[in-house]
């Protein structure tokens, strides 16, 4: 037989039926669907899925459950797919933060678990050890799991899978972190930049659409873009990068080199410069509370019950986040803004104040929302990524 009538030849068929099938079970509610669900989800024939699904049941990846379809008067019977058959990672490294998640097949999250970041050499045993804790926690060792995806600030090398510039986490673009995973684990271990797996998260659980400007913001700010239902990461995956926007520098001056690792925009309405203006202009109580620590939730919930000194905050940050906001609105026109990261947790006292400045900027209405995924929206972006990576082994049970 040539190569040619081997690509092409009915195993292939059948292999191919079994994925759609794989993926419209694992897609249905519940995970459970009857043959008739499955034919309208794929479009399959009810004999090419009854196979799909006899062949699913042979490889341990689905199961049958109550009679058959063709008893009369009888409820159908139901396939179920065995989410419990293995157990991917997700994880999210921050500047001050890693959050790590253990989900199943079907990408039901059994545990998580948050730690503080450490810098340097101090990352890997970190993770490691944060890794087998939630592993624990969730009834599984770490060396069981199927995949792993990290999410990461800056600007990811793909093909070597690296990080190449990560100025908020110094030292982290030096560290062989995923070629140590890998070593440890037996496992795929895979690695994005964390805005574009929020992007993926919002695809996957949240309210994206075909054309979606995902903005993650908080002490930094970055922005995913799905285009005609595609991401779109750029040339040298540094697309998005509106942190980095300069609205400050006057036309003919030469803008100053950053020293902080902060972009100029960043600078601006970043959760760091919020929790200053918050310091510098209410007073105590607020202001010794706000002195305290990193949290800026309370600046908010003053100003939403009426504090002048924590109003005037949210009305400049307001201002200066439509206003470079807007740069990216006016050239990408996207369908649905969606609003990710620690600073979307304001509420609408912030961003009903975003979205009556942008409406004097813009020459068409946006659709603005707050992510409803919160802060875990780069960790269930890298477990989705996680159980993407896992499809070639489960095509493989197949063979």
């Amino acid at each position: 037989m040539s190569s040619g009538s081997a690509a092409t030849g009915p195993h292939v068929l059948r292999r191919i039926n079994a994925a759609a099938v794989l993926n419209a079970l694992r897609d249905a509610d519940g995970h459970t669907a009857t043959v008739s669900d499955l034919v309208v989800a794929t479009g399959l024939s009810r004999p090419a899925v009854t196979r799909a699904l006899t062949a699913l049941a042979e490889a341990g990846i689905a199961e049958f459950s109550g009679p058959t379809e063709h008893q009369i008067g009888r409820p159908a019977q139901r396939a179920r797919f065995r989410a419990e058959l293995g157990h991917v990672a997700g994880i999210d490294v921050g500047p001050h933060k890693v959050l790590v998640m253990i989900a199943d097949l079907a990408g039901n999250v059994l545990a998580e678990r948050e730690a503080v970041s450490p810098t340097g050499p101090d990352m890997v045993p970190m993770l490691r050890s944060t890794l087998t804790a939630v592993s624990v926690e969730a009834g599984v060792t770490p060396t069981d799991l199927w995949s792993v995806a990290v999410g990461t600030p800056g600007i990811v090398d793909h093909e070597r899978g690296e990080v190449v510039l990560a100025p908020s986490i110094p030292g982290w673009s030096s560290l062989p972190v995923i070629a140590e995973l890998r070593d440890w684990l037996g496992c795929p271990v895979g690695i994005e930049n964390d805005v574009n797996l929020a992007v993926v998260a919002e695809r996957w659980r949240g309210e994206a659409g075909d054309n979606l400007l995902f903005v993650q913001w908080g002490e930094r700010i970055g922005t995913g873009m799905v285009i005609d239902d595609k991401p779109y990461r750029g040339a040298s995956s540094a697309a998005g990068e509106l942190g980095f926007i300069d609205l400050v520098t006057d036309l003919d001056d030469e803008p100053k080199p950053a020293t902080d690792g902060l972009g100029a925009f960043e600078r601006l309405v970043g959760a760091g410069e919020i929790l200053r203006l918050g310091v510098q202009r209410c007073d105590s109580p607020l202001r010794d509370l706000l002195a305290e620590g990193t949290d800026i939730a309370p600046l908010f919930t003053a100003a939403e019950a009426g504090d002048p000194a924590a109003a005037s905050v949210v009305d400049t940050i307001a201002t200066r986040f439509a206003r470079g906001l807007a740069v990216q609105l006016l050239i990408m026109d996207p369908q649905r803004v969606v609003v990710g990261g620690g600073v979307s947790r304001a509420g609408e006292v912030l961003f009903d104040a975003v979205r009556k400045r942008l409406g004097r900027m813009l020459l068409v209405p946006v659709d603005l929302r707050v992510s409803a995924l919160g802060a875990r929206n780069v960790a269930l972006g890298a477990v989705r990524m996680a159980l993407d990576h896992v499809e070639q082994r489960l095509t493989a049970l197949l063979s």
